[in-house]
């Protein structure tokens, strides 16, 4: 049994690279993907696919195929274990909780455990190197310190729907159409209420990593993405808005990207890219479901995996500001992606593949 079953491992590895590498095109004059390795979730043993320059350093937290973890540059995995229950995920911090958890065990990203969350009473979540709780009935918010103590929570007045963290500072949208934004300490500095729609609901929200700049798309039935700007001690005003129809009733995807010099967003039909020094909004059609996204940004280049009917599956790339310049089709029920500089990392199924981003 053990040797049939490897060499049906065995099987769909070399299935899965033969039609991801068959379908991919290369990516026209700048840049081609070119394939470093290939791991298989179950044996975490990587196959190099390709020597090529030396690769940057640094771990990719992934949540694939029932698993959940990190993986370095080299395709080895500092932590590869099988999902026994719910995961938040950071590049530095990790948990793994039940529904009504007596205590959280916060741990890095090689395994050790940092500090001990007693009696949570909430739900934990990074962002910006910080650990946060949302309360279990997801309307109050405590940033939690390095002893596992609270050190402040807000509490608000509808559940909320978004948050992002930046420059000392916590953002975060709520169902009742609510942004508000905390400093270190926890006190609310400004409060904004789009409106403007039918429906009120802060869907995504982000800040950009000097904090001057905060970015979010609200409402249903119409949707907007606005960019909000800060001037003077506190107040952020808008500088920009745009209406995105309808929209989705759902969080959205809204992130900075290649150093706050863009503003990527999930809008009816695809993705939105927004340009702030021209001002300057580009719209993007993939006729599909995104299911992940890669908001790392580089190289003036946008990843993106879109579903089509049932486990159609596809790699998308886009050159800013808006030109589709790469398509790979593939098939996997389960997807992964994500980016360090110039290496990309696309998952299917029980299998991970590493390109390098080289300008040739």
């Amino acid at each position: 049994m053990k040797a049939k079953k490897k060499i049906l491992l065995v099987s769909g590895v070399i299935l899965f690279t033969v039609y991801f590498f068959g379908a991919a095109r290369p990516i026209p004059l700048e840049t081609v993907l070119v394939p470093r390795w290939l791991n298989s979730l179950e044996s975490g043993n990587p196959v190099s696919l390709n020597n090529g320059h030396s690769v940057p350093e640094g771990l990719l937290p992934f949540s694939l195929g029932g698993r959940f973890g990190y993986a370095g540059t080299d395709g080895n995995f500092t932590i590869n274990q099988v999902k026994k229950a719910n995961i938040s995920l950071s590049p530095g911090l990790w948990a793994e909780y039940e529904a009504e958890p007596e205590l959280i065990s916060i741990c890095a990203n090689n395994g050790e455990t940092l500090y001990v969350i007693e009696n949570p009473r909430g739900y934990p979540f990074f962002l910006d190197g910080r650990t946060f709780l949302i309360g279990s009935e997801q309307n109050s918010v405590s940033e939690i310190n390095l002893a596992g103590d609270v050190a402040w929570t807000y509490e608000f007045a509808s559940p909320l729907t978004c948050a992002d963290s930046a420059s000392g500072l916590l953002i975060a949208g709520t169902l009742d159409g609510m942004l508000a934004v905390l400093d270190r300490q926890g006190r609310q500095v400004f409060s904004f209420e789009p409106g403007g729609s039918r429906y009120s609901v802060i869907l995504g929200c982000a800040l950009s990593r000097d904090g001057l700049r905060l970015a979010l798309v609200s409402g249903i039935d119409d949707q907007r993405i606005l960019l909000l700007e800060r001037f003077g001690t506190g107040e952020y005003k808008v500088v920009y808005h745009e209406f995105l129809g309808n929209g989705f009733p759902r969080p959205v995807y809204v992130s900075f990207i290649e150093n706050d010099r863009w503003i990527v967003f999930e809008r009816e039909g695809g993705l939105g890219f927004y340009e702030i020094g021209s001002r300057q909004s580009e719209k993007v059609e993939l006729g599909g479901e995104i299911e992940a996204l890669d908001c790392n940004g580089g190289q003036d280049l946008v990843f993106a995996v879109v579903s089509g009917s049932g486990i159609q599956k596809k790699l998308v790339g886009i050159k800013l500001p808006g030109r589709v310049t790469i398509e790979a089709p593939f098939k996997s029920g389960d997807v992964f992606l994500g980016r360090i500089d110039s290496l990309l990392f696309v998952g299917g199924g029980q299998t991970m593949v590493s390109f390098d981003l080289e300008k040739r």
